[in-house]
């Protein structure tokens, strides 16, 4: 039987995050077992962050050649679908072999093992019915697409398997309304295909209040994307090559392709968590300091009990856990951890929400300023958004949401105002830049102590 220091479970964000950085602390001399199957890198690097922000940001540029946003600039531009899908599955093998393939043969302390993991008993796993012990364990498994029981849902693409897509569809239906979703019907939408969103709750992105949504759905529906949202389907039809989906009430027909982006769930199925002495409950529960119901094991990532599942999330957890490992008491604030929709205008978010903040009873101030009191905005040609920061009593910020271009390059000045306990006060403090997006923030927090449109451009 082979022992180790250290045993991970899960080569994605979270355990390449764990495996360095329990290699770093200990100078390589932790003997670490890193076990997982699959591309190298996980959903980041290989289904998800990486390729669905490259198809983003080339769609964006796909449709501003076709339509400049400018007086006086005419242009043109053709798509050939299969070459950038290529090219696009290209780029994610070279950031998959930099970030991940040779990072590892920098650490001959951390040994490969690609093969299913399953708990014997509390300090034993079996993998290609070899048996490992080790002294301590990360799960970090993961997640994967969730998909809905509908009848005659047989034929999609879902996050994961899009980037096979070679034929781009004339007409495609997205089932389901959360950011991966969104992100995807954007894209696809910008391409030229006719985007339908079908969701079964009567609206998008929980995470976001009721004003940030609107703006969110109004951008959306001027790029050509349609919402049916409050819809019960309860059948697929295939015939001819065409896709039907039946609802109570009516039916929406000759969709090309079906995108399935109903939300993750936990890849936690076969690891026989029981026998290891771990709790779970739509995911793995763990305490603040990410230990399991087992004092050895830790879990980190998606496959942990959370309502975030992020890429910098998961890496930040696998890092603590190592740390709390090695005899620390770290925790996360999950009020300090920023999130994005691609989108085009982003959609950016950090802290309270109000519903969050009504929920528990919290007295709270809130402004909004509407994008059209940006310069740099308008100088984009972009009026939907708005900015919206919410504050204590005390004029703590507790909460900073933004719908604008480039959010999401600015969103951590939020997260430095949030952890560091600033005030609205602090940040009208603080010079800006001009003209940029990101001065949106300034001027939400001067709209607590005067009427913005009576001041004029980089008044403090």
């Amino acid at each position: 039987m082979t022992e180790y220091d250290l045993a991970i479970i899960g080569w994605g964000a979270a355990g390449f995050a764990a495996a360095i950085k329990a290699s770093e602390l200990t100078s390589n001399q932790m003997k670490i077992a890193l076990i997982g199957t699959g591309e190298l890198g996980g959903t980041c690097v290989n289904v998800g962050c990486v390729p669905s922000k490259f198809l983003i940001e080339a769609s964006k540029n796909y449709k501003e050649a076709k339509s400049p946003a400018y007086a006086g600039i005419t242009s043109s531009a053709t798509l050939d679908f299969s070459e950038f899908m290529e090219s696009l599955n290209q780029f994610v093998s070279g950031e998959r072999e930099t970030k991940y393939t040779s990072v590892m043969k920098n650490f001959e302390n951390i040994d490969l093992i690609e093969g299913l993991a399953k708990f014997i008993d509390n300090d034993t796993i079996s993998v290609n019915n070899t048996e490992l012990k080790a002294t301590n364990f990360i799960i970090a498994t993961g997640s994967r697409t969730f998909i809905p029981e509908v009848r005659g849902l047989t034929d999609y693409y879902t996050s994961d398997t899009v980037w096979k897509m070679r034929k781009l569809p004339g007409k495609l239906a997205v089932i389901g309304s959360g950011e991966v979703a969104l992100e995807l019907a954007y894209a696809f939408s910008n391409f030229g295909s006719e985007v339908h969103i079908f969701n079964r709750s009567n609206r998008i992105l929980k995470g976001f209040d009721d004003d940030v949504n609107s703006q969110l759905m109004a951008a959306l529906k001027s790029n050509g994307i349609v919402f049916h949202l409050g819809v019960n389907f309860y059948e697929i039809k295939n015939e001819e090559g065409k896709k039907d989906i039946v609802t109570w009430t009516g039916t929406f027909g000759d969709f090309d392709e079906i995108i399935v982006a109903t939300g993750r769930m936990p890849n936690i199925d076969g690891l026989d968590l029981r026998a290891g002495g771990i709790t779970a409950d739509n995911g793995i529960v763990v305490n603040p300091d990410f230990r399991t119901t087992n004092p050895k094991i830790y879990a980190a990532g998606d496959c942990v009990r959370q309502s975030l599942k992020l890429e910098t999330l998961a890496g930040k957890e696998g890092v603590i856990a190592v740390e709390n490992i090695l005899g620390g008491n770290r925790k996360i604030n999950m009020q300090e951890v920023p999130w994005v929709v691609f989108t085009e205008p982003n959609v950016a978010s950090v802290g309270y929400t109000e519903a969050e903040l009504k929920k528990k009873h919290i007295e709270y101030d809130v402004r909004t300023v509407e994008l059209k009191n940006v310069v740099k905005a308008n100088i984009l040609n972009s009026y939907t958004g708005i900015a919206k920061i919410i504050s204590g009593k005390d004029k703590k910020i507790l909460g900073i949401h933004v719908i604008a271009p480039m959010a999401a390059e600015f969103i951590t000045e939020g997260v430095y105002l949030i952890k560091n306990g600033l005030t609205y006060d602090d940040l009208i403090d603080t010079i800006h830049v001009f003209p940029t997006v990101a001065e949106s923030i300034k001027i939400t927090g001067q709209a607590f102590i005067r009427d913005i449109s009576k001041m004029s451009c980089c008044m403090d």
